[in-house]
């Protein structure tokens, strides 16, 4: 367990999700920096929530004025995706200590669910490797916000930049989820969901109830079209799916509005809200 081969190999199987961190995470450290955040406040957020998707939301949502509670309902609901990717681990943890077993479980995301799914399933992989796949993708993913937090203190970044920037990566998540059909209807049900909820005014909780609109969509058609066997098995990929189409509508109608509110006023909005 932990031997110079296990690290090299599980550094090996990481290299490629770590580049992508990079590309990721620097602006997501820019738009942090953007709400207010310094590159310590950062840096605790990326490891005790490790969420790409979940972080950009929340400084989304903080510049469009939501409320906390509207914030911490929405980053959840993104985030069950990776309980339910932890949970089909629980077969290969069996023999596992429960120390590593539950911090394996805890630092999965979309792409190391991926590529330890991927060795899983070649075989001659061990839990010790896809932790450390799990957590040097944790380690590029923290030092890129981090140094993207410090760039962006040093140099004055427009926030309606940073707003495409955000815009350009969900859309970039967004497409390349699996176009099942299943994946298709959380997708579009979401989008059409988190729209609906603006155009009557419900900005706070769009995301929430567009990407539970789009989840119930998915396996209610997962049940009535002969794939009863595959609906649990379909959960993590149609909850991501919903929550990439909410999280995309959803930045790409906010996008024209943040460039007129000042983090003041964004600020005093959610303390009304």
């Amino acid at each position: 367990m932990f031997s110079r081969e296990h690290i090299l190999s599980a550094f090996s199987a990481a290299a490629p999700i770590m580049l992508g961190y990079v590309a990721i995470g620097l602006p997501c450290g820019i738009l942090s920096n953007t709400i207010g955040l310094n590159p310590l406040q950062v840096f605790l957020l990326c490891a005790l929530l490790y969420s790409g998707a979940g972080q950009f939301m929340i400084c989304n949502m903080f510049l469009a004025g939501s409320s906390v509670a509207s914030i911490t309902a929405s980053v959840s609901l993104v985030n069950t995706r990776q309980m339910l990717y932890a949970a089909s681990f629980a077969p290969t943890c069996e023999k596992t200590p429960r120390w590593l077993a539950a911090l394996f479980a805890a630092s999965v995301t979309d792409e190391s669910y991926g590529v330890n799914t991927q060795h899983f399933a070649e075989g001659n992989w061990s839990v010790d490797r896809a932790l450390m796949v799990n957590l040097f993708s944790q380690s590029s993913w923290t030092i890129s916000n981090v140094v993207g937090c410090a760039v962006g203190a040093a140099v004055a970044i427009p926030v309606n930049i940073a707003a495409f920037a955000m815009t350009a990566i969900f859309i970039c998540l967004l497409v390349t989820q699996k176009f099942t059909s299943a994946n298709i209807i959380a997708m579009a049900v979401a989008a059409l969901g988190v729209y609906v909820c603006k155009a009557a005014g419900l900005t706070g909780p769009a995301i929430l109830i567009g990407a539970v609109a789009g989840v119930v969509c998915a396996m209610v058609f997962a049940l009535t079209v002969g794939k009863r066997g595959a609906t649990t098995a379909n959960a993590p990929a149609a909850v991501g799916a919903a929550a990439e189409g909410a999280r995309s509508a959803d930045v790409a109608a906010e996008v024209p509005s943040t460039e007129a509110v000042p983090m003041e006023d964004a600020a005093g909005e959610g303390e009304r809200r």
